[in-house]
């Protein structure tokens, strides 16, 4: 497949992922923001500001790592330093960043989600939530990766979340799992007299073994993984 050719079809799949986010209530209009990695220093993010269901072929925006576009002439997502901090200090293959309804409230009462079900072992353990920062910013940026240390996801203090992944399947999935969680917990915390059970980190550990051995074996007889989800 030519460069031209996996461009495109990544530039498909990321608008598709980003009309998923808005059809599943994971984001309003324009709010959240989705990007992969197609090349060592080549990354197509989002737009800032165009409604998604309005992006085509001819609209896709690339960066390298420094920020710098190279592909496109809209203007890349504001929260391009966010996504660009992630790349340059994990392996992300893809970044989904949403203003989920659930996980947004969550974050604006918490310094940690926690582990109200064995699905946090997806996202590393204990979701943080990163401390405030105007968005777009170099210090939002600084402060989300002090909170995905040894993480994949995290909740960012009055605004919403930020996950990662292999690719956007997984990134978006993980995404997912996370607003469900911040729901399971926001359910669980309304009933008077009563206090939610808590899984410990030792079966949260025994849970993130278990999911690497998830899925249909792969063409090289590993488990797939896909998705991360359970049962």
């Amino acid at each position: 497949m030519s460069v031209q050719d996996t461009v495109g079809k990544a530039w498909s799949e990321l608008v598709d992922t980003a009309l998923r986010s808005v059809a599943d209530g994971l984001v309003v209009g324009t709010s959240g923001n989705v990007s992969v990695r197609v090349a060592p220093d080549l990354v197509l993010v989002t737009p800032s500001g165009v409604p998604y269901h309005r992006l085509g072929p001819d609209d896709t925006v690339g960066v390298d790592l420094t920020g710098r576009q190279v592909l496109g002439t809209l203007r890349p997502t504001s929260e391009l330093s966010m996504h660009l901090a992630i790349y340059r200090n994990t392996d992300a293959g893809a970044v989904v960043h949403t203003h989920a309804v659930h996980a947004t409230a969550v974050s604006t009462l918490l310094y940690e989600l926690p582990a109200i079900h064995y699905m946090a072992a997806a996202l590393g353990g204990r979701i943080r939530v990163a401390d405030y920062a105007t968005y777009g910013s170099e210090e939002l940026a600084a402060h989300v990766l002090r909170a995905l240390r040894d993480r994949t996801g995290c909740l960012l203090r009055n605004h919403g979340t930020i996950v990662y992944g292999d690719d956007l399947e997984q990134a978006y999935d993980r995404t997912a799992q996370l607003e469900w969680m911040c729901q399971v917990w926001l359910a669980a915390r309304s009933v008077a007299g009563f206090s939610p059970s808590l899984l410990s980190k030792g079966e949260l550990a025994r849970v993130a073994e278990r999911l690497r051995q998830y899925g249909q074996p792969g063409a090289d007889g590993e488990p797939s993984g896909a998705g991360d989800g359970p049962e």
